[in-house]
């Protein structure tokens, strides 16, 4: 049958009695329930704590396996990922058996994880194994425990309320064989018929490419998308918090910003280069390759119809979002670099060994500036090493900000220069600004604190009185 395969993410997942409600159940009834297959993340808060906090680098247990001065701190951290699993699911479950078989479930996964990881530290206690090489399946093993738990008691939860939910696991949890992405999810969905089966699926797929290794905490999008693509979906859908948004409505207010209702990919790339999370890049590519459209809804909104996201271009030329990111300002200034070839290679090599992602860059004749999505204290070893390979250069970092103004087509608008009047207009003052020929974005550049009131700025100029021009000309 045709089907569709949905994500839900942590932090609506933290609220799945609601979501079985409304998203999972609904007005649906028999065969209607079916047909869809559930990506799952872990709930809110539990990943931050088996690997490391998101935002403000806190250690989880991962951080503090791999940098541990004693054998004891990932022990006690551990221990506390096992308390807020158990918090997690009795704040969604109300039957004590469903309850009793997912506190029976963590402490099999959570014991089974303290002794591979005890008998791991054990092994490395011999010359000839070293820890550092088995570093990334450890934080695999980790990363695992958080979807799998979620899955299971959501299908707990769906059983319970009479939906013929099956978990299916793809963490690899004491699996023996070694398989590809591709195959871990063709075996588990062999046998499922999604006409009287609702799929609830680990964002987490265990496999030989190891998700981490290159997606690292984006790896349920990959999986999400991959498993669309490969059982030829009809939509792929991510249910959010909130809807996809002309911009944040907290800086332009609720009845301001409006849901874009339809956009590209292109769009979606650009969002993620400006560290919204729409969607993974690999996994947009994965689903644009395979023609599947993508759509993002809110998940406590599911009568709406949210955002479509396919390759359709624009009708007319619009900016349809304005968005922004905190970034640092990386500045390499030599005299001798006229007319020299290297000198940015050699820039991307010491920014690739720090894992510091480019959001964008200019140059002229003798300056290099990258912008990046970073923290200071990475960036001062980025400037060391720069200052070491360039002894006589000037390199410098500064903290900045970005705002874009975006769209599937910028194509004959003055957005660069209505930008610019429109920041100059609330008082501020860019710093910089650029515009592509490929007329999708527009990149302002500007001190942190004028940030927010810059994005709003825009916004009025380039959304909202833009909107008012083509309603009277319509």
């Amino acid at each position: 049958m045709a089907h569709t395969v949905e994500k839900i993410g942590g932090t609506s997942m933290s609220r799945v009695d609601e979501l079985r409600d409304t998203l999972f159940i609904g007005g649906r009834e028999g065969a209607d329930l079916y047909g869809r297959v559930f990506v799952v993340s872990a709930f809110g808060g539990i990943t931050n704590l088996l690997l490391e906090h998101k935002k403000s680098g806190e250690p989880g247990v991962y951080a503090r396996y791999a940098d541990a001065d004693s054998d004891h701190g990932w022990h006690e951290t551990l221990a506390r990922v096992s308390e807020a699993m158990s918090t997690a699911h009795k704040a969604v479950l109300d039957h004590p058996a469903d309850i009793a078989q997912a506190e029976a479930f963590v402490a099999e996964r959570i014991e089974g994880t303290r002794n591979c990881l005890i008998d791991l530290q054990r092994l490395c206690s011999y010359g000839h194994f070293r820890l550092a090489g088995h570093l990334l399946q450890v934080r695999e093993l980790l990363s695992g425990l958080g979807e799998a738990h979620s899955a299971f008691v959501t299908t707990l939860l769906l059983q319970r309320a009479g939906v013929n939910a099956r978990f299916v696991d793809l963490s690899g949890w004491r699996d023996r064989g070694e398989v590809s992405l591709d195959a871990r999810i063709a075996g588990a969905m062999d046998d499922l018929d999604l006409a009287r089966e609702m799929p609830i699926v680990t964002g987490y797929a265990q496999c030989v490419e190891g998700l981490m290794r290159e997606f690292d905490r984006g790896y349920s999008e990959v999986t999400f998308s991959r498993l669309a693509a490969l059982t030829g979906a009809k939509e792929a859908i991510i249910h959010k918090e909130f809807h996809l948004s002309s911009a944040d409505p907290n800086l332009v207010g609720h009845g301001v910003a409006r849901k874009l209702g339809h956009t590209n990919y292109d769009v979606a790339d650009q969002m993620s280069n400006m560290g919204m999370e729409a969607i993974h890049p690999k996994a947009a590519k994965t689903l644009r390759q395979a023609d599947v459209p993508l759509r993002v809804t809110n998940a406590f909104e599911p009568e709406d119809a949210g955002t479509l996201i396919d390759d359709k271009p624009a009708e007319t030329p619009a900016v349809e979002m304005v968005t922004g990111l905190d970034i640092v300002s990386l500045e390499v200034f030599e005299q001798d670099m006229v007319g020299v070839k290297g000198y940015d290679a050699t820039i991307l090599d010491i920014l690739t060994r720090h894992n510091v992602r480019i959001v964008s860059k200019t140059s002229n004749a003798n300056t290099i500036t990258h912008y990046l999505d970073a923290s200071l204290k990475v960036m001062r070893r980025v400037e060391k090493d720069l200052t070491e390979t360039y002894p006589n250069a000037e390199v410098s970092a500064r903290p900045l900000a970005m705002a874009s103004a975006i769209g599937r087509d910028l194509s004959g608008l003055s957005v660069l220069t209505d930008g610019l009047q429109a920041i100059a207009g609330a008082g501020l003052y860019a710093l910089g600004a650029s515009q592509g020929p490929r007329n999708v974005d527009v990149q302002f550049i500007l001190e942190r604190d004028a940030l927010k009131p810059a994005i709003a700025a825009l916004h009025g100029t380039l959304v909202e009185t833009a909107r008012t021009s083509l309603s009277k000309a319509a």
